[in-house]
């Protein structure tokens, strides 16, 4: 968790956009002149990178973060940022979200979510040229004001702020709300703030991409595939399945798509290299969706293999799942909020309890007098309590259960609901709570990417049915591949990605 007044992360997706006929009069791209990274920037970075990367999975490894680096370098360099090697940080980071971002010091991520919606490297060096933007043009100096109002945000989607908790204890209830993660909420409430940075970094990432060698009308690409996406997502699943906020509180970036367009065919040096095949081809093998080693959501159940542990979330609420946290939340933000946390514990349940109010507190000294109750969840030892608190002048329930998975083992849910409710309509949520069966947990497998030729009698149909996925596997199909609707055949030979089972684990 990140929940520092310095810390500014700039997203690619979920941003805040104008009208398509707004922009019009496009006026010519003013770059950055040369210039350094500053010792403070460095510092910054340096101390946010470890949190920050643990937050979105930790990064991935292997051939596919090689290749970030490498088109990452090759693109900075020509942003007129001295010491680019020596300075620049490009990481690839576990998750399954579509996201790319930065912070100060030269510190750039994307997601294996966001990477394996690109069909070539000229897509990766706009979405990289993109976030060195960002850092050329200062637009983190403009934030700090934004990001110090923001960081005390609740992931839960409430802010809880001044909230006086049960017992006497004086704190309040934000911040590092169930330990999601505050690094998502920063970076959704500067976005909000930030449309013109963010159409400068677009202008940018079309220049530095073009100057790198790549063909800069790439950029419209890798934006309609983010559009596509979106949308995709949000029919299939009627929002059941909540996405973090950052990308929940604002339009898709549909609308950047024409202007990006533009911005590149006014570059004076057409053409450019795409690196289709070769950029495929280095996707194989990439795991696609949840990690497994991190839990999967399928449908409305949550399963952590590793620890054979499932729970099931009501109809009417989705899920996000995080390194740190699983959030769930009401898809018609009435309803009541929970996180979900785990890990280590030495046998005192209690102690987990308390350390879950605790965790709500801004007032790190406060002390939180609760005795929980005990009770069985499925066989399983709980305790739980809840205190009364305030959000935003609206009194409200919070209620820690926790629950002994195994004897060093424990889990506890963190239940926002209206004063009065206690878990209300998340009680079934808490009382789902189960183990799985050894062979259940076996058969968790991660979802991959494969990349095959078309070959002559192959179709869109036949080449979808070969999909990992029970429902919509066409509509997945073409938006993986930036395939346009109605078009039902490939030429024989090229090169399109799948999403493929990828081999049993051991838990």
């Amino acid at each position: 968790m990140i929940a520092r007044k310095w810390l500014l992360s700039l997203a690619l997706v979920g941003l805040p956009l104008a009208p398509l006929g707004a922009q019009t009069a496009v006026q010519p791209i003013a770059v950055p002149g040369p210039q350094s990274i500053s010792a403070a920037d460095k510092a910054t970075g340096a101390k946010a990178d470890p949190d920050l990367t643990a937050e979105y999975g930790g990064p991935y490894s292997g051939s596919q973060a090689a290749l970030v680096r490498q088109v990452g370098l090759k693109v900075a360099a020509q942003s007129g940022i001295a010491g680019v090697d020596r300075d620049f940080s490009f990481k690839l980071l576990n998750s399954g979200v579509p996201n790319a971002f930065a912070i100060p010091g030269g510190f750039v991520y994307t997601t294996r979510g966001l990477l394996a919606l690109m069909n070539n490297e000229a897509e990766l060096a706009f979405v990289l040229g993109h976030e060195t933007g960002h850092i050329a043009a200062h637009h983190t100096d403009r934030r700090q004001k934004v990001t110090q109002r923001s960081v005390l945000l609740g992931t839960l989607g409430q802010t809880l702020l001044g909230a006086i908790l049960g017992n006497g204890a004086l704190g309040q209830v934000g911040g590092q709300l169930g330990q999601a993660g505050i690094q998502r909420l920063v970076v959704g409430n500067v976005m909000s703030h930030s449309r013109q940075d963010e159409f400068e970094a677009d202008d940018l990432g079309v220049v530095y991409a073009r100057k790198a060698g790549y063909d800069p009308t790439a950029s419209a690409d890798i934006l309609s595939s983010l559009a596509a996406q979106t949308s995709l997502d949000a029919r299939l699943t009627g929002q059941t399945r909540t996405t973090p906020g950052w990308a929940m509180s604002h339009p898709d970036p549909e609308a950047r798509v024409a202007r990006s367009l533009q911005r590149a065919r006014q570059q004076t040096a057409a053409g450019g290299t795409r690196g289709g095949d070769g950029f495929l081809l280095a996707l194989r093998g990439m795991i696609y969706g949840d990690d497994p080693a991190q839990g999967v959501i399928e449908g409305q159940t949550f399963r952590y293999p590793a620890d054979r542990i499932q729970f099931t979330a009501p109809v009417g609420f989705g899920m996000d799942n995080s390194a740190t946290a699983v959030t769930v939340s009401s898809t018609s933000g009435q309803g009541g909020q929970a996180t979900f946390t785990g890990g280590k514990y030495d046998g005192n349940l209690d102690a987990v309890v308390t350390r879950g109010f605790a965790a709500l507190s801004s007032d790190k000294n406060a002390t939180i007098n609760v005795t929980p109750q005990r009770s069985t969840i499925n066989g399983l030892t709980a305790a739980s309590a809840t205190i009364g608190a305030d959000s935003n002048g609206q009194p409200v329930d919070v209620t820690v259960v926790a629950i002994a998975a195994s004897s060093t083992t424990a889990y506890s849910f963190t239940v926002i609901q209206p004063r009065g409710a206690g878990l209300g309509s998340l009680a079934s949520l808490v009382q789902s709570f189960s183990r799985m069966s050894e062979a259940d947990a076996a058969a968790i497998r991660p979802r991959v990417i494969d990349v095959v030729s078309v070959g002559r009698n192959d179709t869109v149909a036949s080449l979808a049915a070969r999909m990992a996925y029970t429902d919509s596997r066409e509509d997945r199909f073409r938006v993986l591949n930036g395939i346009a609707p109605g078009t039902t055949t490939l030429p024989a030979g090229r090169k399109v990605k799948l999403v493929v089972w990828g081999a049993p684990q051991k838990w």
